[in-house]
């Protein structure tokens, strides 16, 4: 899916912009064998279907910064 190309394309222009500081979630329906190609290529957290709307808000919530 698209998810390969766009979500790190997302991370890299980011960087470029020297907006290194933000942070870069995603889910859908994305593959598990997807997952760790995304998060080594910056994404932070990836959601699948199923995943509780709590979950990706804390982990928002534990990861910004004030």
């Amino acid at each position: 899916g698209a998810h390969g190309t766009l979500m790190p394309k997302v991370v890299q222009l980011l960087k470029e912009q020297g907006a290194n500081d933000k942070l870069v979630i995603g889910g859908g329906v994305i593959p598990d064998d997807d997952i760790p190609a995304l998060i080594e290529a910056g994404i932070a957290a990836v959601y699948t279907p199923g995943t509780s709307t709590s979950e990706p808000i804390e982990f928002i919530k534990a990861n910004i910064k004030n």
